[in-house]
């Protein structure tokens, strides 16, 4: 039966393993909403107030809403809704529709379109970029084959959530005119506006019914290009037609000029495509790629395709290293066995716990929709470590039986009931650790879940092997030991494990003549444990090297877009020159910033890390004139709706705007000045040129013009309005108009445009309102639905997130009135949450432990003995960290709660034992603790060897993403030596202590029965 069982695990763990999904991270989706509006030509403010405060007002009404930022910039918003994990995102953005509906009529009505949503996800950035480019054709031609052929094949992939366009180049026909023109022909440019849109038809026509056939009606009302619209007559002047080609330039064009991106020094448009929470990265991407082709065979010759970015190719490096890292610990956990057992058969049993046991989880893990990713991997090589130990301590036991001259069955059987308890005890306590995680909340428990849940489940199914098929092997193929021949490897390495243990026998006896020193050294260490804990530098999540840099651009306020490019072709020839680098993608939306995405050489062709590169360009890019870059090293998971100049956040908000605006540049400029920082910068821009049309309106009435006809010729004139729309059968293309270029280059041109009157003259711009100049916001931002400004800084190296953001709060505190809030966001929002939640976690894992300890053997007392050895184990974890210059992030503290679990195994087989020396053989304490540490001295030894083969690989870090992994492992590599050190003598001191103090408890509480009788209470032995 056995055989059966231990065969369906397999079979089942081998199906599971081949449907699991495979990504780098557990899946965390962020109900997370996006509302974007767009009203070309408007000023942020009158986005703000006119766009983005109504739709804030009715958003602030739905439940569940956890946080709500917008940006509001020359003609667009964007909202981001972040709601409570727990709130289900369809039914969210079904409220979020409804509350757009509901806010319709307060809204402009001359938007080219109602707000849209989309469900994104901030923690998971693009799996593809594709760049499209070609030396021949157009832009506009390139960016019908990337949006049109590409990009909507593409999101009928099953997986593919969106298709990002960036450098979006989408054809339209522009209508540019000539204000000299119109004036001399006197025509209002409202006029062009209607002969355009009357001109420029789709209606449907009808059909004629015959007695024997039916015709369909079809007009030529479409116009479809530039040349069909240049001979359109706009209106008649002394009996004679004024066409618009005579009125400006009739061009084929793009809705979008102000905006362009580059693949390495080529204009392209660039897809980023994003996956579904959930589905398989690399299966994703495979399935793209096999698309690529024929793409290729749809188009000419002269485009380009080709791939910027395949976030799967870390993927696949990162997972694989684990697992080659995975099967490394396995090799050096069998080797410790087989040196401590000296017997091939005596090690392939135990051997055979490691596979069962992890192939085993990868059945539940499939079952639990899970994923093949970097924490669960790790939390399978860590389990190597340990779940081995459950199988080593049966067959220590089991081997011991045999060496006293019992036959294999009988030894199997005696020496499993033996340690059974033990087993059991060891399995569910460590198991048990990692409760406390599954009901932490946020992001740290949305990450830690998964890893937590996998090792759990490997423990418990190595419990399970090692108590049945692990005695069953041992039945069958241990020899007794006279029937075994040793060779001369044997002889040697059992004087030295002799040798090992007397020095052990002669140091423990030595210990415990000395007890009370031996309490007050551990005393030191739990105080030194304490003082470690505060002192040492605390993080987040560890800086990854996914071969990719992100950087952000910003030029002065006011700068135009031909300059801005300029500027940005400069920065991205500097950054494409540096030999680290194998492309980059650079683009410019508009207005004063920039994005470039940066790919670097596979990490075994580069001598620099992802953090080195960003920090050898910082000099060369800080030469660079007339523009500031700000770059990061995006971390494997965002934390936050918005992505910022630098990666962390630190947002100002408050009812007073001007208050805002004026503490704002105070703190920057202090920030700036702290060495635990650079890159401090914030998102306050409102230093922007802008030209005020101050309406005289006594002058406008009289003449018969109203405000309305001044604005709406202002935005004829240069808010590239859409005044009519193209249908083609595969898309839809926008005719804008607006003036000249040459015509929207000075605010003295604004003089030039005459808007026309109730009597149907033209009266000049000039004549009607006064033309200023001043300065204005470039964006405005709210948080919730008050004004706010985010300030946003990188970490210098060397410097821990815990040390920033105290020194950041500090300096808030004395320089910030007290009208204004401050508050961090992003991920440095998660990590002041984690500092409480994770302290809060460490307390309530040795708790549980207590308490599964205390309900195993029915005592208060022996598991504070059990958790004696706890101390020595953060000690040694903390000092390690500090050693190697390592903060306490989330995988260092991760591999402290582990400590838990693992140090405590070695208490139990101790105590184990002489609980039932003194039960069984009415030994005293220190006689039962002592034979107990020495018994089991091999097993201990056996267990913690192999929990330290099997975390070496993680703490030395070597292959793809080794670097946000190896805190761990050094945390759990130090624990292990010092708490090995310590716990073989402290714990069996404690035990003798806790033994006279139960002693005595039991003697005071009988003679508080017995009032009358004398009770003598025995003194402890004196050290």
């Amino acid at each position: 039966m056995t055989t059966l069982v231990m065969l369906g695990i397999l079979l089942f763990g081998v199906m599971g393993y081949r449907l699991l999904p495979v990504s780098d991270l557990p899946n965390v989706d962020f109900p997370t909403i996006l509302v974007s509006a767009g009203l070309p030509g408007a000023s942020p403010e009158t986005m703000a107030s006119s766009i983005a405060t109504p739709l804030e007002k009715q958003f602030s009404t739905i439940a569940g809403l956890d946080s709500m930022t917008s940006t509001n910039s020359l003609g667009s918003t964007q909202i981001t809704l972040q709601f409570d994990l727990s709130r289900d995102i369809d039914a969210a953005a079904q409220d979020v529709q409804a509350a757009i509906a509901r806010t319709g009529s307060q809204l402009p009505a001359n938007m080219p379109s109602p707000p849209s949503y989309r469900k994104v996800n901030p923690a998971d950035s693009p799996i593809l970029y594709v760049a499209l480019s070609s030396p021949a054709l157009p832009l506009s031609t390139v960016d019908e084959y990337a949006e049109t052929t590409i990009a909507q094949r593409i999101s009928t992939i099953s997986g593919v959530a969106q298709v990002q366009v960036f450098g979006s180049q989408k054809y339209a026909v522009r209508v540019q005119l000539d204000p000299k023109a119109l004036a001399s022909r006197s025509i209002g440019i409202d006029e062009v506006a209607t002969a355009v849109q009357s001109g420029n038809v789709n209606l449907p026509t009808g059909t004629l019914y015959g007695n024997h056939q039916a015709f369909t009606v079809e007009a030529n009302g479409q116009l479809t290009d530039a040349a069909v619209y240049r001979p359109l007559i706009v209106a008649y002047r002394n009996g004679s037609p004024i066409r618009l080609e005579e009125l400006g330039r009739v061009i084929d064009s793009v809705e979008n000029d102000k905006t362009a991106s580059w693949y390495n020094n080529t204009r392209a448009v660039v897809l980023a495509i994003q996956r579904q929470p959930g589905t398989n990265t690399v299966e994703v991407v495979d399935s793209i790629k096999k698309l690529l082709p024929s793409f290729r065979a749809q188009m000419p010759a002269s485009v380009n395709l080709d791939i910027l970015y395949d976030r799967s190719a870390s993927i696949r490096d990162s997972v694989n290293d684990v697992k080659f890292t995975l099967m490394l610990t396995v090799c050096l956990v069998v080797l410790v066995i087989f040196l401590f057992l000296r017997n091939l058969s005596a090690t392939i049993i135990p051997s055979l716990a490691l596979p069962m046991s992890i192939v085993g989880t990868f059945a539940a893990m499939y079952l639990l929709g899970y994923s093949l990713d970097n924490l669960s991997l790790m939390a399978l090589t860590l389990s190597v470590g340990f779940v081995v130990d459950d199988a080593i301590v049966m067959l220590e036991n089991i081997v011991r039986r045999m060496e006293r001259g019992e036959r294999g069955v009988e030894a199997a059987l005696s020496g499993s009931r033996e340690i059974g308890f033990t087993v059991v005890s060891m399995t569910i306590s460590l198991a048990a650790v990692f409760i406390p995680v599954l009901f932490l909340g946020g992001i740290i428990g949305r990450l830690l879940h998964e890893f937590a849940v996998t090792i759990g489940i490997a423990v418990l199914v190595s419990g399970v092997v090692s108590l049945s098929l692990t005695p069953m092997l041992c039945s069958r193929f241990l020899r007794p030991l006279n029937e075994r021949h040793h060779g001369r490897l044997y002889v040697t390495s059992e004087k030295l494990f002799d040798g090992m243990l007397r020095a052990y026998e002669w140091s423990l006896s030595r210990v415990l003549k000395h007890r009370l020193a031996t309490m007050f050294v551990s005393g030191l260490v739990l105080l030194a444990t304490i003082y470690l804990f505060v002192v040492i530098p605390k993080g987040f999540l560890p800086s990854e090297d996914n071969g990719q840099v992100f950087a952000v651009t910003e030029a002065a306020q006011g700068i135009s877009f031909d300059s801005m490019a300029q500027h940005q072709q400069a920065v991205a020839a500097i950054i494409g020159a540096d030999p680290n680098v194998a492309s980059l993608m650079s683009s410019v939306t508009g207005g004063n910033a920039g994005r470039i995405f940066v790919r670097l050489k596979p990490r075994a062709e580069r001598r620099l890390s992802a953090d080195e590169v960003i920090e050898e360009l910082r000099p060369k890019l800080a030469a660079t004139p007339g523009i500031q870059v700000f770059m990061q090293n995006l971390p494997p998971i965002s934390i936050g709706g918005q992505l910022t100049k630098s990666q962390y956040q630190f947002t100002l908000q408050g009812p007073d705007t001007r208050e805002l605006y004026q503490s704002t540049p105070a703190l920057v400029t202090k920030l700036r000045a702290l060495p635990q920082l650079q890159d401090v910068t914030s998102d306050l821009q409102i230093e922007n040129p802008q030209v005020n049309v101050e309406i005289d309106r006594d002058r406008a009435k009289a003449l018969g013009i109203t405000a309305q006809q001044i604005e709406e010729a202002l935005f004829d004139a240069y808010g590239a309005r859409q005044v009519s729309t193209i249908y083609a059968p595969n898309n839809e293309y926008r005719v804008i108009m607006e003036l000249e270029p040459q015509y929207q280059m000075d605010p003295s041109a604004l003089s030039l445009l005459y808007v026309r009157s109730s009597t149907g003259s033209l009266a000049p711009l000039s004549a009607v309102a006064n033309l200023t100049r001043s300065l204005g916001p470039l964006s405005i931002n709210h948080l919730g639905q008050l004004p706010a400004v985010t300030i946003s800084f990188n970490l210098k190296p060397g410097v821990s997130l815990g040390e920033a953001v105290s020194a950041v709060d500090k300096i808030a505190r004395v320089t910030l009135p007290s009208t204004i809030t401050s508050s961090f966001q992003g991920t440095a929002q998660a990590f002041q949450s984690s500092l409480q939640g994770l302290g809060l976690l460490l307390f309530m894992a040795i708790l549980v432990i207590y308490l599964v300890l205390g309900i195993l053997y029915e005592s208060f007392i022996h598991p504070l003995t059990i958790l004696s050895g706890l101390p020595a184990a953060g000690f040694g974890a903390l000092l390690t960290l500090l050693i190697f210059h390592k903060d306490l992030d989330l995988y260092a503290f991760v591999g402290v709660i582990m400590l838990v679990g693992i140090v405590k195994k070695n208490a139990i087989m101790m105590i184990d034992f002489a609980l039932k020396a003194q039960r069984n053989d009415g030994k005293g304490a220190a006689e039962a603790i002592y034979q107990g540490c020495l018994i089991r001295f091999r097993p201990i030894m056996m267990t913690t060897m192999a929990a330290l083969m099997g975390t070496l690989p993680i703490a030395i870090g070597f292959g793809a993403g080794a670097e946000s992994r190896r805190p761990l492992g050094l945390a759990v590599v130090g624990g292990l030596l010092v708490s090995q050190l310590l716990t073989l003598f402290v714990t069996p001191v404690f035990y003798t202590y806790m033994e006279t103090f139960q002693e005595g408890i039991g003697k005071w509480r009988l003679a508080r029965q017995s009032p009358g009788s004398q009770v003598t209470v025995a003194e402890p032995p004196k050290p």
